[in-house]
């Protein structure tokens, strides 16, 4: 029986599957990693240890416990998280580690750089929207004015499963997906580079060719083959952003399907039959020819909840069961988290606010708080970012006629049903490994397991109703006003604290 893989590199862990014809997991690994954050502002990750190093270790582990396997792979793809920059030279080898997606947010300069230089109106018309820290172009332009010698030394820029592709296969292509958050370096009208009116020294060849995401990009090369044990010539597919392909693990696919991604951030993915243009959200191509998506993100959310376990017990490494216990804990402080109030703002944010100055906090603690009502008011905070995300569609007279919650972050019911409490959506919560899942569909469309994106939910995990609680509308609506009076109030502050920490 023939079966498919598929892997997906996330911030904080790579995950993978195998899946049968049937669309039956038969083999599933997890593998944890972590960012560098080498300043306040930049987050990276070391492509050797964390990419290929991840992929690597997930598929061995997948083949060796599921034998049969081994000479039965009909396809491959991957998923990452994106839009990420990674430099590498004539070899492909890394000049650097990789700049992450909007999380990273080093290139304030260089986005206004870029907009004058090309002009506000031309890049609405090539991105359908503004340059943002989510766009990839500003950081090829910070590597050039920063790291002179290495953007000299640069063949190519990729992104994370463009590199995992390209070792497997030797062929470098990047989704299209993904490759029009390169804006503004890429043109929606085209749907190719376009790097007219863009200043600095980039070159059409230092970037990949463009495909889509259910498109075979190349065949394991027998050097990948012997590293990673699959079979030579095994189809890879082009691979998909991590979000795109969560979103497909959930069942979206139809218009204005919505999927939310409970990670290290909250991403909102709409599926639209016509491409849209916002200054605030982000069109782009989905997976499919003919098909686009709509989407926002905010910078911090898991990883708010992350920091905080790690303060409490840092050699746990990210521990499943500390995660559990503040999961419980939370659950036990009330709605409202007795009166304390917190900041997710950790690495800036992104979606609707886009200042990467914002910063954390936690505020009105006093000595009867306990741990309970800091994870209590960690996850509030977090679902009061993603309801300002969720706002933005309604703004843009898109609201979504289903939302699908996916990921890690959905095991915490109090996150999960403080979004809906907040924001006022029902949710239907989607059980599985997410974006791998996603990713062996998309490889599963090339086998020939599934006929295409509507077929393809017959592989879905059945979903769990979560219902806003209208009793908590009026206490949610009123901590709505003090969390936004408090990131006003404090923005000042932040500032000063900027000044003095560069003066230290």
């Amino acid at each position: 029986m023939s079966v498919v893989l598929g892997v997906d590199i996330g911030t904080y862990e790579a995950k993978g599957v195998l899946v049968d014809e049937s669309g039956r997991i038969v083999a599933r690994h997890q593998r944890p990693h972590r960012v560098t954050v080498p300043r306040p502002g930049y987050v990276e990750h070391d492509p050797e240890a964390v990419w290929w190093d991840g992929f690597v270790e997930i598929t061995r582990a997948l083949l060796a416990a599921h034998a049969p396997a081994a000479g039965a792979v009909a396809a491959v793809a991957v998923s990452g998280i994106g839009p990420c920059v990674l430099p590498l030279d004539s070899s492909g080898a890394p000049l650097r580690n990789a700049i992450l997606y909007g999380v990273d947010v080093r290139a304030a300069a260089q986005i206004d750089q870029l907009t004058d230089a090309v002009g506000e109106q031309e890049i609405l018309e090539r991105a359908g929207t503004s340059l943002t820290s989510q766009s990839a172009g500003p950081k090829i332009a910070w590597i050039e004015q920063n790291e002179p010698e290495i953007f000299a030394r640069t063949a190519l820029f990729v992104t994370c499963q463009t590199f995992i592709t390209g070792r497997l296969t030797g062929n470098w292509v990047i989704d299209q997906a993904t490759a029009a958050y390169y804006h503004p370096f890429y043109d929606r009208r085209t749907a190719d580079w376009n790097l007219d009116g863009c200043p600095g020294a980039l070159t059409r060849k230092q970037l990949p060719e463009i495909g889509w995401s259910c498109d075979i990009a190349g065949l394991v090369t027998r050097e990948a083959a012997e590293t990673t044990g699959l079979p030579a010539g095994t189809p890879v597919l082009v691979g998909a952003p991590d979000a795109a392909a969560e979103a497909l693990s959930a069942g979206v696919s139809g218009e204005r399907d919505m999927m939310v991604m409970y990670g290290s951030s909250h991403f909102m993915i709409e599926v639209l039959d016509a491409p849209h243009t916002s200054r605030v959200l982000w069109p782009a191509p989905y997976l499919f020819r003919d098909t686009y998506l709509l989407a926002a993100g905010t910078a911090t959310a898991g990883s708010f909840t992350r920091w905080f376990a790690d303060l409490l017990s840092p050699d746990t490494g990210g521990d499943d069961a500390l995660y559990t216990e503040l999961a419980e804990l939370a659950a036990a402080s009330p709605p409202g988290a007795r009166g304390l109030l917190a900041l997710p703002y950790l690495s800036g944010e992104r979606t609707p606010l886009y200042d990467p100055g914002a910063r954390g906090a936690l505020f009105g603690l006093s000595l009867r708080h306990d741990r309970g009502d800091v994870a209590r008011a960690i996850a509030e905070s977090i679902a009061h970012s993603a309801a300002a995300a969720l706002r933005a569609f309604d703004v843009e007279g898109l609201s979504p006629k289903v939302v699908r919650a996916v990921g890690g972050g959905t095991r915490n019911l109090v996150w999960v049903q403080a979004v809906s409490d907040i924001s006022g959506y029902p949710q239907d919560v989607v059980a599985g490994p997410g974006a791998a899942l996603g990713d062996a569909m998309l490889a599963g469309m090339a086998a020939g397991l599934l006929d295409g994106p509507d077929d393809s939910r017959r592989w879905v995990a059945p979903a769990r109703l979560i219902e806003p609680r209208r009793e908590f509308a009026a206490l949610y609506d009123r901590q709505r006003d003090l969390f936004e009076q408090l990131y006003r109030g404090t923005r000042p502050l932040v500032s000063a604290l900027d000044e003095l920490r560069n003066q230290s």
